[in-house]
């Protein structure tokens, strides 16, 4: 291939459709790309090179055809490894789990994938079983910030965050229980979206939370981030959990209704903007983030969102009895086999009680009728993602994380739909992140939002230096949209 890699799924899309670029040669370029880069970021557990570049062939052959599947058919994209596929094992970076479980078949969200033409690259790099931290030495690769591989990467889905910041996919799927689509996006610079519970399939993942875990995509922008939703959304039988209700046509929505005009944006200062523990830098960002929509046309307002903290802790409780209770028998027999930082979080459950259990449940409900309260006045929340931005590798603690004030996890315990996206960078060079909360099913006000941000910045669209070599405007020009220059 002799153009440069396309930085977004829109503009690949258009390069396939006239001409520009093959799927094969686009395919080839991202593959020559991981050759290269990821043996320093640990971004991939497994490339499906010969599955990718037959699914590209036959994209190719579709477009010859005048067959046109989705604005995904032809475009690289990668899949979390929890999220089972038939061409590669699912491991969950653990030696626990059973080999061959997922039974050799796609998971609905990745066969909607592949029915919508996209071409998968491989497995990304998780933490094990979407709780632990990384841990070297390990059989697994050890995901690194291709911003600063000296600082986290943050997340269990970071090893998507990853190739789409470093330009080793365009795309792909994570999932989040507590914020692992959004903490990753955030600090890797990158788009990513926290849907609804039950808006996308989650059966043939392998689970975390029973009640809290969602499938998200996550890429460059929230206007690639709506068209892979488009493909993955909707009602599956056999995930007890997804709902019926239709989906949305999200990347119409995205770009629909005159952007941000005359939407109620609230910004919560007690608790989020507040608190001692958050970064002047992170919240710098998220104030200009701010005031960049309300030049867009929005109305900022503050707004008291009540019961944060207890939401949050609620999530936390949730979330470690619902993955003790799935991993109680193998902690048994197999606890050496588990990581160290897995079953010591994991352990660390079964000191709670069914009453502790059921209590959280209460807090959840509770929250959830506050909210309603509170999205009566405003349409979406402004709030950051994370308290500081990606700390050093040497010091992540994800226990202690648990007893700090989070942005994330209450979202979850709501069902809310929330996408991280960059805004801007702090003066180490690192990414800073803000957090756009909806309604529920409230995705497409959500990426709107998002995206209306993303015409008038440029900081999604930035690469790291050391992935730049071979990419499209890698560095705050736009090929697709004009954009301001923003702060930070």
């Amino acid at each position: 291939m002799t153009a440069p890699l396309p930085l977004t799924i829109e503009d690949a899309a258009g390069a396939l459709r006239s001409g520009a670029v093959t799927s094969q040669d686009l395919t080839r370029t991202v593959l020559d790309r991981i050759a290269r880069l990821d043996g320093a970021l640990g971004a991939y557990v497994a490339v499906t090179a010969d599955g990718a570049l037959a699914a590209a062939a036959a994209a190719d052959a579709d477009f010859a055809r005048g067959i046109d599947r989705s604005p995904l058919q032809g475009v690289p994209l990668v899949v979390k490894d929890l999220i089972a596929t038939r061409d590669a094992p699912t491991r969950a970076n653990s030696e626990v789990l059973a080999p061959g479980w997922g039974g050799g078949a796609d998971a609905p969200a990745v066969a909607r994938l592949r029915a919508a033409g996209s071409v998968l690259l491989g497995k990304s790099t998780t933490n094990e079983f979407a709780c632990g931290l990384p841990e070297p030495p390990s059989r697994f690769p050890f995901p690194r910030n291709p911003w600063n591989p000296e600082h986290t990467a943050m997340g269990s889905s970071s090893g998507t965050a990853i190739a789409v910041s470093a330009g080793l996919a365009l795309g792909g799927l994570g999932t989040d229980t507590g914020g692992s689509v959004r903490g990753p996006s955030g600090a890797n610079g990158c788009t990513g979206l926290k849907v609804t519970f039950g808006r996308v399939p989650k059966n043939g993942v392998v689970p975390c939370a029973f009640t809290l875990d969602t499938v998200g995509p996550m890429a460059r922008g929230a206007y690639d981030c709506a068209l892979i939703l488009d493909a993955v959304a909707g009602h599956d039988p056999g995930d007890p959990h997804s709902s019926p209700l239709p989906a949305d046509r999200y990347a119409a929505g995205t770009r629909g209704d005159g952007g941000v005009e005359g939407l109620r944006i609230g910004v919560p200062t007690r608790y989020f903007l507040d608190s001692p523990l958050l970064d002047g830098e992170v919240r710098g960002g998220v104030l200009r983030a701010a005031d960049e929509l309300a030049r867009a046309g929005a109305t900022l307002t503050d707004v008291a969102v009540p019961y944060a903290q207890e939401a949050n802790d609620a999530n936390n409780v949730t979330f470690l009895c619902e993955c003790f209770a799935y991993h109680r028998g193998d902690l048994v027999r197999r606890w050496d086999d588990y990581g160290r930082t897995t079953r010591e979080l994991l352990a660390r459950a079964a000191f709670f009680t069914g009453a502790d259990y059921v209590q959280a449940q209460r807090v959840r409900a509770l929250f959830r009728r506050a909210l309603a309260d509170v999205f009566a006045k405003v349409d979406v929340l402004l709030t950051p993602v994370t308290l500081t931005p990606p700390a050093p590798v040497a010091t992540a603690d994800f226990a202690a994380a648990l007893l700090r004030p989070g942005f994330q996890a209450l979202w979850n315990a709501a069902g809310l739909p929330a996408a991280a996206m960059p805004c801007g960078y702090a003066a180490s060079g690192l990414p800073l992140s803000v957090q756009v909360v909806g309604r529920p099913f409230g995705e497409s006000t959500v990426l709107r939002v998002a995206d209306t941000y993303q015409r008038h910045t440029d900081f999604h669209l930035r690469v790291p230096p050391a992935a730049r070599d071979g990419v499209a405007h890698p560095g705050g020009e736009r090929s697709t949209h004009t954009a301001r220059e923003g702060a930070g």
